[in-house]
């Protein structure tokens, strides 16, 4: 890339406002403050929507600012991708107390995440908690839950796949919150077999008692299930699970 950028006289990087678009954007702008010369070529164009799926003659319409990029920009980046990949979220937290004005999504970004660390009562995320209410509603199948532009779960930092796996979690665990998933894991080998991914699709979802009780915040999913996986650079597992308090909007440690 580094190769390709010395080629050019101008770049600009055209980045969407989720939550992963902003990730990349903050790690490439770290690993591009060592290219000086590529730096000083670098301009940013943020999107208030997003720019994939739109086409192209409707994108060279649009009127967006050039912002070039700068020192500051690359600082602010440097330490939110420093504190994304520490081995605790405290970091992370204290970005909203930082002026992250430089890069205007940065912000949302943050909240956003932090929103999916497990819940202080629930142990869940927010995209995993609002699959359960999506489903407390009656007659939910497995897309019906998953986020996505216009639908009813508007959660936007996991994407296609991660979101797979999540309903596998809830659906697939020693208690389960979920039942009627039909078929699973939820792998490129169950999309490729036509059978087995019609079968999943018409999956009847319903909450289990445990599901009810999450959702009514009377249980925790940790208590009845092993945790183990990764929020940016924090493990969390069941002994050592850092919670977000969405009421008051703090981290609470282990």
């Amino acid at each position: 890339m580094i190769d390709f950028c010395e080629r050019c006289e101008t770049i600009e990087l055209w980045v969407d406002p989720e939550p992963n678009a902003q990730l990349t954007l903050i790690w490439l702008l770290d690993y591009l403050r060592h290219h000086a010369n590529t730096v000083s070529k670098l301009t940013l164009v943020q999107a208030n929507a997003r720019i994939g799926g739109r086409p192209p003659k409707e994108i060279a319409e649009w009127r967006l600012t050039a912002v070039k990029i700068l020192n500051e920009h690359l600082e602010t980046a440097s330490a939110a991708w420093q504190a994304y990949r520490a081995p605790t979220p405290e970091a992370w937290f204290d970005l909203l107390s930082s002026d992250l004005s430089v890069l205007p999504q940065l912000r949302q970004t943050v909240q956003e995440l932090l929103e999916e660390l497990p819940a202080d009562v629930t142990a869940l995320g927010a995209t995993e908690m609002r699959m359960l209410e999506l489903i407390s509603a009656g007659d939910a199948r497995p897309f019906d839950v998953f986020p996505g532009h216009r639908k009813r779960n508007q959660q936007r930092v996991f994407e296609y796949w991660e979101v797979g796996s999540l309903l596998d979690g809830l659906a697939r665990s020693p208690a389960p919150a979920v039942s009627g998933l039909d078929e699973g894991p939820f792998t490129l080998e169950m999309h490729d077999d036509a059978n087995r991914f019609e079968q999943y699709k018409r999956s009847k979802l319903k909450l289990t008692a445990l599901g009810e009780a999450i959702v009514a915040r009377t249980e925790d999913f940790s208590r009845h299930n092993p945790i183990h996986r990764r929020w940016g650079g924090t493990e969390l597992t069941n002994d050592r699970l850092w919670r977000w308090d969405p009421a008051n909007r703090a981290l609470i440690a282990p």
